[in-house]
């Protein structure tokens, strides 16, 4: 078994498989007995349930029959098809279904050698950053001899079932399975991404530009490897009532294909268009379809020929799976759940995405310094007393996915404390060569917020500029503890990490080479006026900005007079009279040209305000005035934990 597996409840299946052969006994789990406690956390809640073997249910069991299909299975009573649609999902993908089911092979009764049946399976999910493997007996809940849950269509089949079960038990109980979202299923299926779009919002039903790009877009992540679900909300009506177009409210449906169909002349002509975009979705009860334009009986259908549905690839079976435009399909539903599958291999054709991955918690202190636990952007005084992570921008711009992820609660709905707690993150640009945590927020610039959701992650994709950031993930409201997943993907290596200090660490050395005594903030936001070069209409410059032995350099602003830099840096110093120097050069081939300098003392009492300072030639703050102004923004404290 590879290393990186953990084991639920530390149960060794192998072993436990050869202890029950060796005592000639199916497997019973202690740790998920056949009991009412198994199927509900809500003592209120009971049924008459008898726990039955496949092999009292019928002749032949299988846990596979024929392969997995996304056909395969439907309901049954327990409100979870947001669970059945993600293993719906699952099912389309071969490599994804054999990682959830490991050795399905080696797991499978064997009619010729019924003495090596043990009744005991396991199921791997991945759960908060690494894969974990789950063991079940095969007791399965019925009622009147049938199985009241997940189950195949073949009588004989057992694998949903059992899957089911499993997650079931890493849930707490049955009844814990009831309401949620594919996403979350589908995420413990693959570790996947999870985004969450609102369409109705959005208005994609409305602004064609949107609906194309978002087509562009599910085609693309569906290629690849990803996974697509829909519902519609609707607080005016009853969950699971009937829409006059024949869709379920409240409803998971899985999407089992995209396509983007250019038709034939005949098709053109009848169709009165070109192209049709369309995607076909599967209802897990596996009945109740879409009645509009392409539902299984409609006059579309009576226009395209048997062979030209099959060139086209729009296969329709009797079975709850549909077709609809992508534009029907955009404004019938309202809520889409998206799970890309993020490419980070670097042997392959598509591109690849650098990976970080941070394990993180909310946790309450009354020590402001120590709690963690600060609340939203909203909650001004506690905002930086949250979880702090640096991470760079290498490339002139990047994009960036972040992924947030709470743990999951339905294993605390027992305690009745099972609901998500809205979560949400902000990205803020800061000074270059930051390395402390935040106090306050001065010169830096809030550049990214996702949406603050309660569902259990939370996904953005921002295009960010070069520099420096840190990134925030916050609850809504402060003082709420859970943990937490920070997933980080970038084009280039971004070394994420957890900034943890608030200021410089008081070592041995400190007492030979000096302590810092201040911190400064440095913000340089532009110039103008700046000095021609020869022949040049403009100039190259950039700044410089130093301080005691340090200094850091802003990237070269191209042809012009007039730069925005909009440069930060921080520095802790201990020579408190040493100035700090802030010098405008040009870059030039052969050797860069000295435009100008500010000198300042940087001082607690000088202002805090932006200024603009008149550029100087070398020497100290008296020097000889020279071509062009600088804006800047200083700030200084003893204090090294204000900044």
């Amino acid at each position: 078994m590879p290393s990186a597996v953990q084991l639920f409840r530390d149960q060794k299946y192998h072993e436990l498989k050869e202890q029950c052969l060796q005592q000639g006994q199916l497997f019973e789990d202690p740790e998920f007995p056949a009991s009412d406690g198994s199927l509900y956390y809500d003592s209120e809640t009971r049924g008459k349930v008898e726990w039955k073997r496949p092999k009292d249910l019928c002749e032949d069991p299988r846990l596979l029959v024929d392969g997995i299909s996304s056909h395969d299975f439907h309901q049954g009573k327990l409100g979870n098809c947001w669970f059945v649609a993600a293993c719906s999902c699952l099912a389309l993908r071969k490599s994804l279904w054999q990682q959830v089911i490991p050795d399905s092979n080696e797991q499978e009764w064997d009619p010729k050698n019924p003495g090596k049946y043990a009744g005991i399976f396991r199921f791997r999910f991945w759960r908060f950053g690494e894969w974990t493997e789950v063991v079940v007996d095969d007791l399965l809940p019925t009622e009147r001899g049938e199985l009241i849950y997940c189950h195949s269509n073949v009588r004989n089949e057992f694998w949903s079932a059992l899957l089911e079960k499993a997650y079931a038990k890493l849930s707490g109980s049955y009844q814990a399975l009831d309401g949620g979202c594919a996403a979350e299923a589908l995420v413990d299926f693959t570790g996947a991404v999870a985004e969450s779009i609102n369409l109705a919002e959005g208005k994609y039903g409305e602004v064609i530009p949107e609906q194309m790009k978002l087509f562009e877009d599910l085609m693309k992540v569906h290629k690849r490897g990803g996974f697509i679900s829909c519902s519609i909300s609707s607080p005016g009506h009853p969950s699971e009532a009937e829409t006059e177009m024949g869709l379920i409210v409240g409803h998971a449906y899985s999407v089992t294909a995209i396509r983007k169909l250019r038709l034939g002349e005949r098709l053109i002509f009848s169709f009165k268009a070109e192209k049709l975009f369309m995607i076909r979705l599967r209802n897990p009860w596996g009945r109740k379809e879409w009645h509009g334009a392409w539902s299984d009986s409609s006059e579309e259908w009576k226009k395209v020929s048997d062979s030209e549905r099959k060139n086209l690839g729009l296969t329709v079976k009797n079975d709850g799976e549909f077709w609809m435009t992508f534009e029907d399909w955009c404004k019938n539903f309202t809520d889409v759940d998206i799970c890309r599958t993020v490419n980070t291999s670097f042997f392959s054709l598509h591109k690849t995405w650098e990976k970080e991955m941070m394990l993180g918690a909310w946790a309450k202190h009354p020590e402001p310094l120590l709690d963690r636990s600060g609340g939203c952007f909203d909650n001004r005084e506690t905002f930086l007393q949250n979880p702090q992570y640096l991470f760079d921008v290498k490339k002139a711009e990047d994009k960036v996915l972040v992924s947030l992820q709470q743990e999951d609660r339905r294993q605390y709905k027992k305690e009745g404390k099972g609901d998500n707690i809205t979560i949400g993150f902000e990205i803020l640009k800061v000074e270059d060569n930051r390395r402390y945590r935040l106090h306050k927020l001065t010169v830096q610039e809030r550049v990214a917020t996702s949406p603050y959701s309660n569902t259990r992650s939370v996904f953005l994709r921002r295009t960010l500029q070069q520099g420096r950031y840190v990134l925030i993930p916050t609850t809504y409201i402060p003082g709420v503890p859970t943990k937490f997943i920070l997933r980080l993907y970038t084009d280039v290596p971004s070394k994420l990490r957890e900034l943890k200090a608030d200021r410089p660490k008081m070592t041995c050395w400190s007492l030979l080479c000096g302590y810092p005594r201040r911190v400064t903030q440095i913000k340089v936001h532009s110039a103008e006026g700046l000095r021609k070069q020869d022949g040049s209409e403009g100039a190259d410059p950039y700044v410089l900005i130093k301080c005691e032995n340090q200094s850091r350099r802003s990237p070269v602003q191209h042809g012009t007079t007039s730069p925005v830099f909009n440069t930060q840096v921080i520095f802790y110093r201990k020579d408190i009279d040493s100035p700090v120097t802030i010098q405008v050069w040009n870059s030039n081939l052969l050797s860069d040209q000295f435009l100008g300098q500010a000198v300042l003392a940087a001082s607690p009492g000088d202002p805090r305000e932006q200024q603009t300072l008149r550029l100087r030639g070398r020497g100290g703050r008296e020097a000889a005035e020279v071509p062009g102004h600088i804006t800047i923004k200083v700030l200084s404290s003893d204090d090294l934990a204000e900044l």
